[in-house]
């Protein structure tokens, strides 16, 4: 059984997975971080100085000022303004995925396209009869539909 599982584990399709699942979480860091310490500031400023991670509803309607006096004092809230920025977390990173899919997808194109003229086309095995214009291998010297002779008309 152990020698079954480290095949599994070293085998090539389960490597790339883990590197995948890897670079994926440091690029959803990378991803939070544009949008909170980059693209957030700038549209709160455009709205009036609105800070979207401290957006929210107080549901036990006492009143607090910040996001933090409510959790401190562990009052129900509804975060709404961290859910837009999860939002456009999403948006960025599934458009970054499609960018890399389509240009994945238009590589693998080039490359098909590439090796399709590459090929050479196949010798033909056939020729035409020049009488009754009916295919007849190559080496045919009488015509098998007509019986014409091929020998005199090569």
């Amino acid at each position: 059984m152990l020698k079954e599982f480290r095949d599994f584990a070293v085998k090539g399709n389960m490597v790339d997975m883990a590197v995948g699942i890897i670079i994926g979480g440091a690029f959803g860091k990378i991803v939070s971080s544009l949008v909170n310490d980059i693209i957030m500031p700038p549209i709160g400023l455009l709205l009036g100085k609105v800070d979207f991670s401290n957006l929210f509803v107080d549901l036990s309607r006492a009143g607090y000022a910040t996001l933090a006096e409510a959790n401190e004092a562990g009052a129900p809230t509804l975060r709404y303004g961290l859910f837009v920025n999860n939002v456009i977390d999403f948006l960025i990173v599934a458009f970054a995925l499609f960018l890399v899919v389509r240009w994945i997808n238009t590589l693998r194109a080039t490359a098909t396209a590439a090796a399709e003229k590459e090929k050479a086309p196949a010798a033909p095995t056939t020729k035409q009869c020049p009488y009754c214009l009916s295919e007849i291998p190559l080496k045919a010297v009488r015509c098998a539909h007509c019986t014409a002779d091929l020998s005199r008309k090569a």
